[in-house]
């Protein structure tokens, strides 16, 4: 596979077709994935870049509701990932369960309620898109944690009206309260023209 580094629209739906293909062989029980990032923001849609180096597993979800930590993948499903990867020549970590940590200090409310797509893959494999109010959330975090690139691009084009921006960013806090993280936050807010929602903070 060409590029082998990047997963793009189609190829992200080839292996997650893929995924779902083999966990008809091994899985007992179907498994239900909560996908955010920029895997999901191609995948619905909601932005125009066209690659993305892997798929954030935000968390597995059971009985429709209850969200549980995704890392470590259990042992099937690493092993169902590792053959998809051979099979398409993808790295190893083509979906990982990178983002899960957020979901200790609780992800925005109301997440659940804002799906943006399900997909099924067969009878094994359900893959829920957040909603486009949650990536902005996600995408504030990582903006002012991580400074310009491809998060504050994607926030940009997300394009948050200022009441939104204003719920990300107390959502944010909540993730890391220390004083220097919030002054960060702000500043980043003032940088892409929401002065006065950063006041608010």
């Amino acid at each position: 596979m060409d590029h082998a580094s990047n997963l793009n629209r189609t190829t992200i739906d080839q292996a997650l077709a893929l995924l779902g293909e083999r966990l008809e062989q091994t899985a007992i029980t179907p498994i239900t994935l909560l996908v955010c990032g920029g895997a999901s923001l191609i995948a619905t849609r909601m932005v125009s870049r066209q690659v993305t180096k892997d798929i954030d597993v935000l968390a597995f979800v059971r009985n429709n509701a209850v969200l549980d930590k995704a890392k470590p993948f259990p042992a099937f499903v690493d092993r169902c990932v590792a053959e998809v990867s051979a099979m398409l020549q993808l790295p190893a970590s083509w979906i990982n369960p990178g983002p899960t940590a957020l979901l200790d200090a609780g992800l925005p409310d109301g997440l659940m309620d804002r799906l943006a797509e399900t997909r099924h893959y067969g009878s094994r494999l359900t893959v829920l898109f957040i909603g486009r109010l949650d990536q902005i959330c996600f995408k504030v975090y990582a903006a002012a944690d991580a400074g310009p690139g491809r998060h504050l691009e994607d926030l940009r084009e997300l394009k948050p009206t200022s009441l939104e921006m204003e719920m990300a960013a107390h959502w944010v806090t909540q993730q890391d309260p220390s004083e220097g993280f919030r002054l960060m936050l702000k500043e980043m807010m003032r940088k892409i023209g929401y002065e006065q929602a950063s006041e608010r903070l």
